[in-house]
């Protein structure tokens, strides 16, 4: 790659050879298990798309099935299929309506929709569940008063935006303790929001490019092929030439839908896409089982001596019954407590390991605030754990993902640094970077243009560097409500 003189610190390495072990999964899709179309590596490709989670899946989808083109795509992978951040995540789809962009907002609501109808067109078992809202409860009052502010302001500028949202203050303790979490200083509830098992979402997709007639030929998946980097290519027919274990491969265009890991291939990225460690647990609930109908979201100034809000996440899977054993389903699944981690989880690409201080954080501190009835389960008033895992987010420098080809490198396209949030953005960001990569017009069929804040521009990068470094406000640069969903 060419030379650049951005900082370097918080460059990623290449995935952990052996991650934790994440409650998606636990049951992968026979297909895909260490699936490689060809037993060799193609020497070469029209396109080659590195990453197999939400953004590769979706990316190729685009290429191959809705814009039919006729281009050779091999998908390289450097674990198995969606084995990164999109198979490590929280398990929540729900676009962030105040405290960001009213464009960026629209967007992120029409991919959630794209998303609901793809589920229920082609009936995919994903266990999509549209619940009846996202919860955002503020356990200090500062931080619901400046959100509370933003949707007035809102309310004047976007009142089709801010109908989404419902506030509730501490003056109407009914309706919070309808909502649990009585004790908050104050929510607010987005109606659209949906769980749902990312993985299986992503190998239906997947398993239908490998299968269908009109796309298996077109499509080649290599997993378990990091590419260690990326180069010039001799080739009079390609730009790029890319390196890996089990040789190489030269494709004129690549999209790199890495995410946290995509300063590893280009590290002028490096300033711009900070890898961010996150950890999750499968917590087994307090008998009998709460059903809850939202998803929810913690939130509070942070404490003595912590350096960071609390920033906390929670989607319940379905129940199966109401006694808490194996197989009863009705596990919270609950991220956060990155306050706690090294460095904030800032600079941290290895998912292969647990931060004890942050899994007993998990396990104790889930209820309160949120009230599950019934008491706490385990020993020292924990709730028991039968999955805890680390991923890896991609965290923007300016709050906001990087969508399309870099600025100096023809032929080299980002789609990543989703800051925690990608599940309901990185959809149809995909589809916006296909349609220019096959020089299709963005707004093609009535599709809503990629909103300009996402957009990789000269303008932006020089902007985004004018700021503060990630590191250098410990991560939280921004409202507080850019990182919304972290492990979305």
């Amino acid at each position: 790659m060419a030379s650049d003189t951005s900082p370097q610190t918080n460059r990623a390495g290449l995935p952990s050879a052996n991650p934790t072990s994440s409650y998606w999964l636990r049951d992968p899709n026979p297909l895909l298990l260490g699936h490689r179309t060809t037993p060799d590596l193609p020497e070469e490709a029209d396109i080659v798309v590195i990453g197999s989670g939400i953004t590769g899946a979706f990316a190729a989808r685009f290429l191959l099935q809705d814009y039919a083109s006729n281009k050779k795509v091999v998908m390289l992978e450097a674990r198995e299929a969606c084995g990164g951040a999109t198979g490590r995540n929280g398990g929540h789809c729900q676009p962030i309506v105040y405290g960001t962009n009213p464009a960026v907002a629209a967007f992120e609501l029409e991919t959630f929709s794209f998303l609901e109808k793809l589920v229920k067109d082609e009936n995919i078992d994903c266990d999509w569940i549209t619940l009846s809202g996202g919860v955002h409860a503020f356990l200090s009052t500062p931080l619901f008063e400046t959100a509370v502010a933003q949707i007035d302001s809102l309310s004047q500028t976007h009142p089709a935006l801010a109908s989404q949202l419902e506030v509730i203050p501490p003056t109407n303790p009914s309706r919070l303790a309808q909502l649990k979490v009585p004790h908050c200083h104050g929510a607010i509830v987005q109606k659209t929001a949906a769980s749902l098992w990312p993985y299986k979402l992503v190998a239906h997709v997947l398993t239908s490019l490998l299968t269908s007639p009109a796309t298996k030929d077109n499509f080649n998946l290599q997993t378990n092929t990091p590419v260690s980097s990326i180069s010039p290519s001799s080739s009079t027919t390609a730009n790029w030439q890319l390196t890996t274990p089990r040789g190489t491969i030269t494709a004129p265009q690549i999209l790199l839908a890495t995410n946290g890991y995509t300063s590893h291939l280009l590290p002028s990225l490096t300033d711009l896409i900070v890898p961010v460690r996150g950890q999750i647990g499968a917590l087994t609930p307090p008998s009998p089982i709460t059903t809850l109908d939202y998803s929810y979201f913690f939130t509070a100034d942070p404490e003595a001596g912590q350096q960071a809000p609390r920033d906390d996440y929670l989607v319940q899977r379905p129940v199966l019954t109401t006694t808490p054993t194996s197989g009863a389903g009705g596990e919270m699944i609950y991220g956060g407590g990155r306050r706690l981690a090294l460095e904030l989880g800032l600079g941290q690409y290895r998912d292969d390991e647990l931060e004890p201080v942050v899994a007993r954080y998990l396990r104790a501190n889930l209820s309160p605030p949120l009230d599950l009835g019934g008491s706490k389960d385990g020993g020292g008033g924990e709730l028991p754990a039968t999955y805890e895992w680390t991923g890896v987010m991609g965290y923007s420098r300016d709050s906001q993902a990087w969508v399309g080809e870099v600025p100096s490198h023809k032929g080299i396209w980002v789609c990543a640094g989703y800051t925690g949030h990608g599940m309901p953005s990185a959809a149809l960001s995909a589809r916006a970077v296909a349609a220019r990569m096959l020089g299709l017009p963005e707004t093609a069929e009535g599709h809503a243009k990629l909103p300009e804040e996402l957009k990789i521009t000269e303008q932006r990068i020089n902007k985004a560097r004018q700021g503060p470094r990630l590191e250098d406000c410990g991560g939280w640069e921004g409202a507080y409500f850019s990182g919304l969903a972290d492990g979305e």
